[in-house]
């Protein structure tokens, strides 16, 4: 069973950057696509970014497209999300997630999840 956790979440100004890092134990992610998703409020889990587990092919919502980086280490067990330029429309709880095979953005597809991380974009 792969647990997954999240971390780098925090208060931050608009215009300011974040980094999160998810962190694998129990199993290693090795065939297993990482996803980023987020949940606002009052709102569904949305899809952000994912990463193939093998050629590191990567895809983004349109929204975040050219401000967040989605990265991984196989090796390290671990995936991060670069955020920069944030809005204060990206507040929400962040989770990553993992699922064997094909990324998607689409988080029903998905079958092992960590805990969340709040950010908030705020001045």
């Amino acid at each position: 069973q792969v647990q997954l956790l999240e971390s780098g979440g925090g208060l931050v100004q608009p215009g300011g950057s974040l980094r999160l890092s998810c962190t694998a134990s129990g199993k290693s992610l090795d065939y297993h696509a990482i996803g980023w998703f987020r949940q606002a409020p009052g709102q569904g889990r949305e899809g952000v970014a994912c990463i193939h587990h093998s050629d590191g092919r990567k895809q983004y919502a349109d929204f975040v497209k050219g401000r967040f980086t989605v990265s991984r280490d196989n090796a390290a067990n671990t995936a991060w999300l670069q955020m920069d330029s944030l809005e204060p429309e990206d507040t929400g709880v962040y989770y990553c997630a993992a699922v064997w095979g094909m990324a998607t953005l689409k988080p029903s597809l998905y079958d092992h999840w960590g805990q969340g991380t709040q950010v908030t974009v705020s001045s």
